[in-house]
């Protein structure tokens, strides 16, 4: 289907928003409409032609790689990096990863749910140069826009990013396909300021900065950050309402 066979997937933390008081459930196996919810991640990564998947996971770690070696299915090789510096933010990640994938690889989110047709337009759009990122202009659709990740556009390329830009015009679903240089930048900003931590943002803002962010406008397709259990609720709601199997 492309060109794309490598993917990280990103799934360190708590998720103590969405799992709420229970120490036991795993934020990656809430119920979504009776299915753990990364069961969906697995299923766009087989739709999207993904043959080597590489799990970033931190919290319980040895629990969390057990109960996800039971849904990936024969044929995709799927390997397990640990954070252990998981309480830290999502670049320290992505940067755990560094070691374990080519170029250029899918990047998604362990509590994320897109429409395939999303990494279908991503797959077929990517330039292998720039770091991708698929966007959404529907504003009004943002479930909790105050908590999303905001980006300001110019033509096709990013040239903000924060949760809290005041001039946006699109929000970062949580999916992209990325060069090796998202490493070196998110490594800069790790060391900026002697901070020794960085978000997937920071690097990105500083990949911007060089005219190397691009947007990919998702369109009408749909997807859903699942952060707390309202969002969960609003997720469902709409999932059964298509009830066309079109959100995976």
């Amino acid at each position: 289907m492309n060109g794309i066979s490598e993917a990280v997937i990103l799934m360190a933390g708590e998720g103590s928003r969405l799992r709420g008081g229970d120490n036991i459930l795993l934020k990656p196996f809430v119920p979504v409409l009776g299915r753990p919810l990364i069961s969906y991640t697995i299923d766009l990564l087989i739709h999207a032609g993904i043959k080597k998947a590489t799990f970033v996971v931190g919290y319980q770690s040895n629990r969390m790689i057990a109960a996800v070696k039971e849904l990936i299915p024969a044929g995709p090789e799927s390997s397990f990096v640990e954070n252990h510096e998981w309480q830290k933010q999502n670049g320290i990640s992505l940067l755990a990863a560094s070691g374990h994938v080519g170029v250029p690889f899918l990047l998604t989110m362990g509590d994320h749910l897109f429409d395939n047709a999303m990494v279908d337009l991503l797959i077929r759009s990517f330039d292998p140069d720039l770091l991708n990122i698929a966007v959404d202009r529907k504003l009004d659709s943002i479930f909790d826009v105050d908590d999303a990740m905001k980006v300001q556009t110019r033509g096709n390329r990013i040239v903000a990013i924060g949760k809290n830009l005041r001039d946006y015009d699109a929000i970062d679903t949580g999916l992209f396909v990325c060069s090796r240089e998202i490493f070196d930048y998110l490594e800069l900003a790790k060391s900026d300021g002697g901070r020794d931590d960085c978000s997937l943002a920071d690097g990105i803002r500083l990949m911007a900065v060089d005219d190397k962010v691009r947007a990919i406008d998702i369109g009408d397709a749909r997807w859903h950050d699942i952060d707390t259990l309202r969002m969960l609720q609003c997720a469902e709601e709409e999932i059964s309402r298509r009830a066309s199997g079109a959100v995976t």
